[in-house]
């Protein structure tokens, strides 16, 4: 079953009227979400050059001692192809892959380059997970809810996320995992690759590679690690403008202002959107007169100074939210994004951050999302009378409505207040005859009886509901099951409870079920 996002009720207006191509958000994208759009896409591309032989030589160094497939090689040498491009989505390194849609945009990004190897065969097309390693913000990204349980990882490591290191504190976590997953069909499979791919020592960027690569290598799927020396010193010259300009501030600026017209404004950025990376510190870059200044690390720069810094160790330099993109799409052939809808709304203010470098905007989409209900989930719904689009409402409005159903009172006043709204009308016409004045009186008294009958409306209805206490448990069951803490399923549980459960064919059904370029929601059974 698809439903339209905006039937769900989980999605931001911006993200439902890109969908629906609303012309006052035209002008902050470049393509339609459709082949023709892909088509146009990949003329974009084909004026910008891409370092391809960079590209795979950094992707080669970054396997070595990791076993790729044959569609992972065939992909590989297919990089270094004019008529090769990338479909590709983006995530930080969560740890055990964080909640659900961290699989499922990876699949859809695979699941596109497939549909589109088939309909375009005169180009080639790889899916790329590009890994935001460099993100520090481990109170986001150092968690997984497991069985309504919320694991943490507790260490004093500080900065990027991606160069901290497995310790004896998140050794246990994976205890922990293996308790709750242990008893499922494949949860030793599962935790024994976590062990193996969460090493004491290994970085968490080094070990999210080998845990995505083992789950995705037979779809062909290449990982990048975009915290790279040589694949920032492709980006040196959008770094120098950064610092010299500061153009990304500028650029957006003009972009927010338009969109926060009609939306609330998702990034606003910084005068200079930069990062100092050193060790296990990532620091803001502040422009101060003609200094450059990263305050917390007590680092202070002339402009010679941090150009010939960026010159000697462009892999201290960070983009942020602003440039991330610019630096992703620099380095990548890419033409598409897939994206989430916090992700979809930073990337409409970007538009015109590409356009200042000259480096092309890809087609944006919003990845695939679902609901995953099973068999005793979906019986339970039909006993209570409910379809699978109307577990989309509140608690309150289901027991509403199965109340209304059920019910042999009446519990509405609805004709009662329909015969009294008239009656007052009445009253109304016959006292203004009377005076004027004496209608303004009659209407202060239908507003108090109307209120008060829309009060004991209430009150009827709070009273038949204590009769339905048993449904009412069933619904609460039922709604934090399929939308824990009132949230989208994906964005709160982890794989491991499914995985551990059916092992890679779970990876397959989601496959199976995810979309190329059609925009929907889906209910997977």
């Amino acid at each position: 079953m698809n439903l339209s996002y905006e039937s769900t009720g989980y999605f931001s207006t911006i993200v439902t009227d890109y969908l629906q191509h609303n012309q006052q958000l035209q002008p902050f994208y470049q393509y339609e979400v459709s082949v023709k759009g892909i088509e146009q896409a990949i003329q974009a591309r084909k004026s910008f050059k891409t370092d391809r032989a960079l590209l795979v030589h950094a992707l080669t160094e970054q396997y070595k001692g990791i076993d790729l497939s044959k569609k992972q090689k065939d992909n590989l040498d297919a990089l270094l192809n004019e008529n090769t491009f990338t479909i590709t989505t983006a995530h930080q390194p969560n740890i055990f892959t964080g909640p659900l849609y961290f699989i499922y945009k990876i699949l859809h990004a695979i699941k596109l380059a497939d549909v589109l190897n088939e309909s375009l065969n005169d180009q080639h097309f790889v899916p790329v997970y590009y890994m935001g390693s460099e993100d520090a913000d481990l109170d986001e990204l150092g968690f997984i809810n497991l069985n309504e349980t919320k694991l943490v990882w507790q260490t004093k490591q500080t900065g990027a996320v991606g160069r901290m290191k497995v310790d004896k504190a998140f050794i246990e976590l994976i205890h922990s995992i293996e308790g709750q997953i242990g008893i499922h069909p494949h949860g030793k499979e599962l935790t024994d690759l976590f062990k193996q791919c969460y090493a004491e020592n290994k970085t968490i960027q080094q070990a999210t590679l080998e845990l995505v690569n083992h789950l995705f290598a037979e779809f062909g799927l290449l990982i990048l690690i975009p915290d790279n020396a040589t694949l920032k010193k492709s980006f040196e010259s959008v770094v120098i403008k950064e610092l010299t300009e500061q153009f990304s501030h500028k650029a957006v600026e003009q972009t927010i202002h338009e969109l926060s017209k009609h939306y609330k404004v998702q990034a606003g950025g910084r005068e200079l959107n930069l990062f100092y990376l050193i060790n296990d510190k990532r620091e803001r870059i502040e422009v101060d007169g003609l200094r450059f200044k990263a305050s917390n690390l007590k680092l202070e720069f002339s402009k010679e100074e941090i150009l010939k810094e960026l010159n000697n160790h462009p892999e201290r330099f960070s983009a942020n939210v602003i440039l991330r993109g610019v630096f992703q799409e620099t380095v990548l052939p890419n033409i598409a994004f897939i994206g989430g809808g916090g992700e979809l709304a930073y990337w409409l203010e970007l538009k015109k951050v590409f356009a200042a470098v000259q480096v092309p905007y890809p087609m944006l989409i919003l990845r695939n999302s679902f609901l995953l209900i099973n068999a005793a989930q979906k019986e339970r719904t039909e006993k209570l009378g409910f379809t699978i689009p109307e577990l989309f409402q509140s608690e309150t409005l289901l027991l509403n409505a199965l109340v209304n159903k059920r019910t042999t009172k009446q519990i509405n006043l609805t004709e009662e207040i329909a015969e009294a709204n008239s009656l007052y009308q009445t009253i109304q016409n016959i006292v203004t005859e009377i005076d004027v004045t004496l209608s303004e009186h009659a209407k202060a008294l239908q507003a108090r009886a109307l209120k008060n009958l829309t009060e004991l409306e209430k009150k009827m209805l709070r009273t038949e509901k204590k009769k339905f206490e048993a449904e009412q448990r069933q619904i609460q069951k039922l709604k934090q099951a399929l939308f824990p803490n009132n949230s989208l399923q994906e964005r709160q549980e982890n794989f491991s409870t499914y995985y551990a459960q059916f092992g890679k064919e779970w990876l397959q059904l989601i496959y199976q079920h995810s979309k190329g370029l059609e925009q929907k929601f889906g209910v997977i059974n």
